[in-house]
């Protein structure tokens, strides 16, 4: 039975506050709150479900810069990788935002744990003739609209 300090005056005795009805809805929501933690924390079943959660998480990094480069080769690319290439992609995801930033942008180069990854070199490629910071503010606004980044 769960106590509740209820306030009787200056008696600051503990008083029973929770019915049998109440526990017994405590109860049941704490066994839905963990069915939804387990389904949240559990790793895509199907490689369709994979693809969408990486193409997000490209493209939500937290940084406009990273967010425009990574997620628009995302939203390009990732539906053609082979599984092999998705944990590359996955594996280069995982890294900090600025990590990857300057990987991306060729300010450091590609960490020896990733230098086997020829995805990492395939974005390195496409971001030296990504028109995005390189071109004039309407075709900015024509990849970000072509690219699902508005």
């Amino acid at each position: 039975m769960m106590l509740r300090r209820g306030y009787r005056g200056d008696s600051g005795e503990m008083i029973p506050n929770v019915s049998a009805a109440e526990e017994a809805l405590q109860e049941k929501a704490r066994a839905q709150y963990q069915t939804i933690i387990e389904a949240h924390h559990a790793l895509p079943k199907t490689s369709e479900d994979r693809k969408k959660r990486l193409i997000y998480r490209s493209k939500q990094r937290g940084w406009l810069e990273v967010d425009l480069l990574l997620g628009t080769w995302a939203n390009e690319n990732v539906s053609s990788l082979s599984e092999e290439e998705l944990d590359s992609f996955e594996e280069f995801v995982n890294e900090e935002t600025i990590d990857i930033y300057n990987i991306l942008t060729l300010r450091s180069d590609i960490p020896e744990r990733l230098s086997t990854n020829d995805v990492v070199s395939r974005i390195q490629q496409w971001a030296k003739t990504s028109p995005l910071g390189k071109a004039d503010q309407s075709t900015y606004r024509d990849v970000k609209a072509r690219n699902n980044l508005i």
